[in-house]
């Protein structure tokens, strides 16, 4: 995927940890007072030492302004598509319409398995998450009743309803072929991971997503593509994402110009406060003088 063109933008990994509730909240303002474009938080209900993530976004919603909200990436085999699209247009409309959806088809099957959850095989996540995305957005139309019957999924005469404030996207974090085809055909957006999909498999992935697109007659421009970075702006580093602001501005200015990606949200791997400052004083404005430079020619 080239450069298409859409403005970069950054968003920042909120880690749920329900050690210092109000703290997350705090961090939250602080992102959008940085000027960050998003808020993203991972979604683990098994992890005993988390929030719930939606109960968090929506705290968010009410706490913040401008920024963006979304789960990255909600764990689908908990979170029941009917139930979810719910919870998602009751965020929208709470927040005035920054809310996203991240859809996630499932990791950790054990402890998935442990809450009660499915324990699915790859193809049958690959299925369960084709029809969700099928049923949330057929949840937040203004069909008067839903009536579906999948392998997965079925729902018998529910009711739509609220409205979401704005149509949700639905962007899926995976990595697989079969997954990232269904992104191209059925997605708007693609949430990779570096640790999981490092910079050089970024352009196999993203041929994959774009023909899938183009075969279903799509526009692979109109798919968003977001990248959860891990790093550290400092001294010394040399590494991917690790070492001073200049570095990361030329690292990332390739992923936007040669890889495609448009979005990056960052996890720092050490000392969160400070990360969040020094990225959005020294990289996102550099970087993005850096996008319109290149994209002008200069």
């Amino acid at each position: 995927m080239p450069d298409a063109g859409l403005p970069v933008r950054f968003g920042w990994f909120l880690v749920p940890d329900a050690a210092d509730p109000q703290g997350l909240v705090a961090e939250g303002r602080l992102a959008e007072r940085a000027g960050f474009d998003l808020i993203g938080i991972q979604d683990h209900p098994y992890q005993r030492r988390y929030l719930d993530t939606f109960t968090l976004l929506a705290t968010l919603a009410t706490a913040t302004e401008r920024i963006g909200l979304f789960p990255d990436v909600a764990s689908l085999p908990l979170r029941h598509p009917a139930m979810l699209a719910k919870a998602a247009a009751s965020v929208d409309l709470l927040s005035g319409g920054r809310f996203e959806l991240g859809l996630g088809a499932g990791a950790f099957w054990d402890a998935i398995a442990a809450m009660g959850g499915p324990r699915r095989a790859p193809g049958e996540a690959v299925e369960a998450t084709e029809e969700a995305i099928g049923l949330l957005r057929r949840l937040w139309s203004d069909e008067r009743s839903v009536r579906f019957e999948g392998r997965h999924y079925r729902v018998a005469g529910v009711k739509p309803g609220p409205a979401p404030a704005h149509p949700i996207g639905i962007w899926v974090g995976a990595f697989g072929p079969r997954m990232l085809a269904l992104i191209g055909r059925l997605a708007d957006g693609w949430v990779p991971s570096s640790p999981y999909v490092p910079p050089e498999r970024l352009a196999a992935a993203q041929a994959r997503i774009d023909d899938a697109a183009a075969g279903a007659g799509r526009d692979p421009a109109a798919i968003r593509r977001l990248y959860n970075i891990s790093g550290r702006i400092g001294p010394g580093g040399g590494g991917f994402l690790d070492g001073p602001a200049g570095q990361w501005v030329e690292q990332l200015l390739s992923l936007v110009t040669e890889a495609g990606m448009d979005t990056f949200v960052l996890w720092p791997s050490e000392s969160p406060a400070r990360q969040l400052e020094l990225f959005a004083a020294e990289v996102a404005p550099a970087l993005r003088e850096a996008v319109a430079a290149h994209r002008g020619g200069g």
